[in-house]
């Protein structure tokens, strides 16, 4: 040991000086090259490896939003200069624009469909679902990510009411994923699925601040969306992506020349000296209040829309086999109203998204100017002005309109998302309710001597973060207003607003993300509502399943195989014994499924007769028939890799020359055979001596072998598991019976729980899933006490879950004993 020890160090050092003198370099290049591996250790060691992600991913997310609003904006520029170019021909002008958004948004769909179904959408519930913890499958690939950027160019470049936000946000998960896959060719710390689940959380705030250039509001945004509980620890990572984000997306815009600096990306000038009087806050709590009614009615409408195309009737079906129609048909109607020589000279339905937005929010009061000629600076907004029609007959013509169409077009099987199309809805009622105002007081209000004329444009403001606030439920889209029109002049009322339409919205219905997720059936968790004291007065013991599947050292491999076969549980409880009941900890599903078929595997049935384990029983030789056990392994779906390659020495040769002749090697060549010990095996009443075929040979091998294969899997079924063998988690998630429905929830909620046991003194009495935690909140408890919200009768559509069946003579209770299905 000692000499080869010696040798292979002599060896290495032979390799190392002959590798230094071919790559032999100069001294001051050795320095330098220390010198930047010195810094290069310093910098990792005190900063860590995050930031150059975080920057990477920054600086492709700004490059990525900007393209997008590139090509989507000569896509509405070309839509823009077909339709003016055919000015003077009505049909033609019709068919253009029409059939320019059907081409792009049934392309759209096509091109989704065909490279990644998962892009369709908004990808936010699903994102939320991913944070939790549950695995979704081809959601953050590269796939996705190309259909889901193109997807998403084309259906913005087609000017139907889609939004960009909620896309964008998937997108921007997307990369961190894929750049953490990168990532960890150079550090292994980016294949951590903790590290992971953190840089996605930072690639949602990344996602919003790049689409509204809005560092500050998309960080809150992507707590208050993603998030129930938010680790401090990705605040700064947060902010710094978002922040390089959003000024490399402006500095983007400044060099394409399309602003001459870095400037918000819908500016607003309203007055800073006095922007609004104290007696105008009812008007913007009325905004806030009836913006939370509407937003629950939209985050409705949306729902009903998507529950109707997958029932299952006739014109779903049709719809469903010929995928392209759906889309292009709600284009082509929403394309049609909006038609400007016809009903959309009603509406201004000549005006793109991003031009409506900067029209509502200009500082003309359009009552004041309808009628009269249109005053320098007024722009598009002469849109809204037509001559025969009032002004607030356009805007709820508009508001009517636009509110149907953004909640069936978000619908459609693209990359849509809701934000924009509810913003500027919020903006026209906001508008709306200003226009009012400053007709009801035309001269202005009169403080101290000095009268102020009343700002709609700061109402359209106002109404656009209240609705959003309502149909998101949060608050942060104060914030994003704030980031988006340069002014925080109406700081106060807008927060009032806000405030109010998330009280009404969120006790009416959950939010629009929350709502895909339950008409997706996604595995979630429903909040708490605010203010209920009964939240802490129910228990675990309320709500848990009493009938558990579990497993004992004492349980057999036959239980063990009845248990996989009759239930789903992804982990199954192991306890001391039956009577004691003691939790001993899990064992995960695919750990017995591998044990039991180890069990009862050809590989182990080889190793135990070739141990001497057990025998045939008979003469004939085991060893001598390893083909025919391949054979019918693999009938069986398994294969043998651990059979001895030489039979028996009396029997066999040592080299057979190929299958075909092993049975001629393994018998004589003639036909006649004496085999009566091996007819014993297949019956017990005939030995005799009989002339038969080779064929005939194989096939009595094949029906003894099997049934020998059976006994011995029946024989092994009966013994007990080997639970040596097995990994075991010693602790796993527990509670106890007393433990508040609160509690339970934080726990779930900050942890990532998909289940708990719940046990007494350490003895197992009952099991907690998402399900039954999902039951509690959302339904009504053994105490009678109701934890959904006020009016939630107009709440989602309920599944219609099977109820299980239970003796009339015992009262239904939540407490009764259930099947537990831990999904």
């Amino acid at each position: 040991g000692n000499i080869a020890r010696r040798e292979a160090t002599r060896l290495l050092t032979e390799r190392q000086s002959k590798r230094h003198a071919g790559n032999a370099k100069p001294l001051e290049c050795v320095c330098i090259a220390d010198c930047l591996a010195r810094i290069q250790r310093y910098i990792v060691t005190k900063l860590g490896e995050d930031w150059i992600f975080l920057v990477l991913l920054g600086l492709t997310m700004a490059l990525v939003s900007w393209s997008m609003d590139y090509a989507s904006a000569k896509s509405l520029q070309a839509y823009k200069w077909m339709y003016g170019e055919l000015k003077g021909n009505v049909a033609l002008q019709y068919l253009a624009w029409v059939s320019y958004p059907i081409i792009l948004v049934v392309f759209a769909s096509l091109f989704c469909h065909l490279v990644s179904p998962q892009a369709i959408g908004s990808g936010i519930p699903e994102l939320k679902t991913i944070l939790r913890g549950v695995v979704l499958k081809e959601y953050l690939t590269l796939k996705a990510f190309v259909a889901k950027v193109i997807g998403l160019t084309a259906g913005l470049g087609s000017g139907m009411p889609i939004g960009k936000e909620g896309p964008f946000v998937h997108i921007a998960s997307i990369c961190a994923a894929v750049l953490s896959k990168i990532m960890s060719i150079f550090t292994g710390v980016y294949e951590n699925s903790a590290h992971v689940q953190d840089l996605l959380v930072c690639a949602c705030a990344v996602g919003v601040a790049t689409c509204f250039a809005a560092p500050v509001g998309g960080v809150l945004f992507s707590i208050e969306v993603t998030s129930t509980y938010f680790a401090v620890r990705n605040y700064w990572r947060g902010y710094f992506a978002a922040t390089f984000s959003a000024f490399i997306f402006r500095v983007l815009s400044v060099w394409n020349k399309d602003s001459v600096t870095i400037t918000a990306l819908f500016r607003t000038n309203f007055r800073m000296d006095f922007p609004f009087d104290l007696q105008e806050l009812p008007a913007f709590a009325i905004i806030g209040i009836s913006c939370g009614f509407l937003g629950a009615f939209f985050v409705y409408l949306n729902r009903q829309v998507v529950l109707i195309m997958r029932r299952p009737t006739a014109l779903t079906r049709f719809l469903t086999k010929h995928r392209l129609i759906y889309p292009g048909a709600v284009t082509l109607i929403i394309a049609s109203f909006t038609f400007p020589p016809g009903f959309g000279q009603f509406m201004a339905g000549e005006l793109m998204p991003r031009e409506c937005i900067n029209s509502l929010f200009d500082n003309f009061t359009w009552t004041k100017i309808w009628g009269s000629p249109a005053p320098p600076g007024l722009g598009r907004s002469a849109a809204w002005l037509h001559p025969q029609v009032s002004v607030f007959v356009i805007l709820l013509l508009f508001f009517v309109m636009k509110f149907w169409m953004s909640a069936v077009s978000t619908t459609m099987p693209v990359p849509s998302g809701a934000f924009m199309p509810v913003f500027i809805l919020g903006a026209a009622f906001g508008r709306l309710v200003g226009e009012i105002m400053a007709t009801l007081f035309p001269n202005g209000i009169l403080f101290d001597g000095i009268v102020y004329q009343i700002l709609p444009g700061g109402y359209a403001v106002i109404g656009a973060a209240a609705m959003t606030g309502a149909v998101t439920h949060t608050v942060s889209t104060a914030v994003i207003c704030f980031e988006l029109t340069g002014q925080i002049s109406h700081i106060l009322p807008m927060m009032v607003a806000v405030i109010l339409a998330n009280m009404v919205a969120q006790g009416l219905q959950p939010s629009l993300y929350d709502s895909i997720i339950q008409v997706k059936k996604l595995p979630y968790l429903p909040e708490l509502s605010i203010g209920h004291i009964s939240k802490y007065n129910i228990f675990v013991e309320d709500i848990m399943v009493k009938k558990i599947k579990f497993l004992s050292p004492q349980s057999t491999n036959r239980e063990l195989k009845a248990l996989l076969e009759s239930t789903s549980l992804k982990t199954i409880p192991l306890v001391d014994s039956k009577e004691s009941m003691i939790l001993l900890g899990s064992i995960e599903r695919c750990e017995l499924q591998a044990a039991l078929d180890w069990w009862l595997s050809a590989e182990r049935r080889v190793y135990i007769r070739g141990e001497g384990v057990s025998s045939l029983g008979s003469q004939v030789n085991w060893e001598s028939f390893v083909f025919v056990d391949e054979e019918v392994g693999e009938e069986n779906g398994d294969k043998v890799r651990g059979a001895p390659k030489v039979c028996s020495h009396t029997v066999v040769p040592r080299k057979p020359p190929k299958r075909t002749s092993l049975f001629s090697v393994c018998f004589c060549s003639e036909v006649d055979v004496k085999f009566s010990d091996l007819t014993s095996h297949i019956s017990s009443k005939a030995v005799c001596e009989l002339s038969v075929t080779h064929s005939d040979i194989l096939t009595l091998i094949m029906l003894c072998w099997g049934v020998q294969i059976k006994a011995w899997e029946e024989e092994e079924l009966d013994k007990p598991i080997d639970i040596d063998q097995i990994r075991v988690d010693p602790s796993p998630f527990q509670l106890v019976e007393r433990t508040s429905l609160h509690k339970t929830h934080t726990l779930f909620s900050l942890l990532g729980l998909s289940h708990a046991y719940v046990t007494s003194i350490g003895k197992l009495v009952g099991v907690v899933a998402l399900k039954e935690l999902q039951k509690a909140i959302e339904g009504s408890t053994r105490s009678g006490v109701r934890l959904r919200p006020p009016l939630a009768s107009f709440r989602e559509a309920r599944r219609k879950a099977k109820k299980p069946s239970h003796s009339p003579s015992v009262p239904s209770s939540p407490t009764r004993d259930r099947e537990l299905l831990v999904d």
